[in-house]
């Protein structure tokens, strides 16, 4: 089995494991709690959207455990997470809607064996989490919420993607660079 392979079976795995908690949070009443069916719609939207967000926060968290608190890009991207599920949790409030306030998937998934595949795991994590706002983002039926996840989606695709194909392009290690500037000088007088 390739590194890419090993990294694609693991976020699969970590996806289905994870994946039914809050699947079977929002059936318990968490997307039911709104009234309005619109609103409803897009309080399960969120769910799914935080659900994806812990996940990824986990897999890093898993990676800077095993590697090191400093590894990047996995420094950065897991204080990302963190930010966008605080986005979804605000507005799953403004929503009145319930779900879980801490990560439930934290110390639940292991980290690869190596910063390459880990790399890989967080490519594909990324392309993973593109494709869910690319079919989540239509059905949304509030303007907020939209915007919210549009945004999300932003940073998957401009700033955590890149940062991982880079981490692969180098083999695994991490570059010397100061971040930012995806080494082109950026903050270093050049």
């Amino acid at each position: 089995m390739t590194g890419f392979s090993k990294a694609a079976t693991l976020v699969t795995g970590a996806a289905l494991a994870v994946a039914i908690p809050l699947g079977a949070y929002a059936a318990q009443g968490g997307a039911g709690d709104t009234p309005d069916g619109a609103q409803s719609g897009d309080v399960a939207i969120l769910l799914t959207a935080l659900d994806d967000e812990y996940k990824a926060e986990a897999t890093y968290a898993a990676v800077l455990e095993k590697f090191g608190s400093d590894v990047r890009p996995f420094v950065n991207i897991i204080r990302a997470e963190q930010r966008h599920s605080d986005m979804a949790k605000a507005e799953l409030d403004r929503l009145g809607a319930q779900y879980p306030r801490d990560n439930p998937y934290l110390g639940t998934i292991a980290a690869p064996d190596t910063l390459l595949v880990a790399c890989e795991t967080g490519i594909v994590a990324e392309q993973e989490n593109i494709a869910l706002y690319d079919r989540l983002l239509p059905t949304v039926a509030d303007a907020q919420v939209h915007d919210v996840l549009s945004k999300l989606q932003w940073a998957s695709q401009d700033r955590h993607l890149p940062a991982f194909q880079r981490c692969v392009d180098r083999g695994g290690t991490m570059g010397g660079g100061w971040g930012r500037g995806r080494g082109r000088g950026w903050g270093r007088g050049g």
